[in-house]
């Protein structure tokens, strides 16, 4: 009879020397990829509250325009219209809305939606001057952000 050597255990190990490299290209990937705030709110913000609310399909189809006193002195305290970082009349609202829409594809400037970000306490006039800039530029999608209420309503 013959014997039959047994073949000695053979480790496979995985290589893990570039195991850093493809981590920092990861790191390096999301961290270019990321898209932090937009432009940061000068005015002062405290959304009003609503009973029945609904969620945006598409977060980049919409502008944001804030509306409220200025949180810094230097700007006055009269309510000031704050769009990306920049504060603008309510007669440059029609260009905002047409740079707006210049920045999306020809199929989408239609289904622009303007979000109107107001104080609370904001005066109803200013909000009557935006909402008509806003018709006259060709904007008739209009979204009024509020806070959820629905808690307080239960209690």
């Amino acid at each position: 009879m013959s014997k039959f050597k047994k073949k000695a255990e053979v480790k496979q190990e995985i290589p893990t020397s570039s195991m850093p490299d493809v981590v920092f290209m990861l790191l390096f990937f999301f961290m270019v990829t990321t898209e932090m705030r937009k432009s940061s709110i000068e005015v002062k913000q405290q959304i009003p509250k609503a009973a029945q609310l609904r969620k945006l399909e598409r977060k980049t189809l919409v502008a944001n325009l804030y509306i409220g006193q200025p949180t810094e002195a230097k700007f006055g305290t009269e309510e000031k219209i704050q769009a990306n970082d920049a504060f603008i009349s309510t007669e440059d609202i029609i260009r905002w809305v047409n740079e707006e829409k210049s920045k999306l594809a020809e199929a989408e400037r239609e289904q622009l939606t303007i979000a109107i970000k107001g104080d609370k306490d904001a005066k109803r006039g200013i909000i009557a001057d935006v909402e008509t800039e806003l018709r006259k530029g060709n904007a008739r999608k209009v979204l009024y952000t509020a806070a959820d209420n629905s808690n307080a309503r239960k209690n």
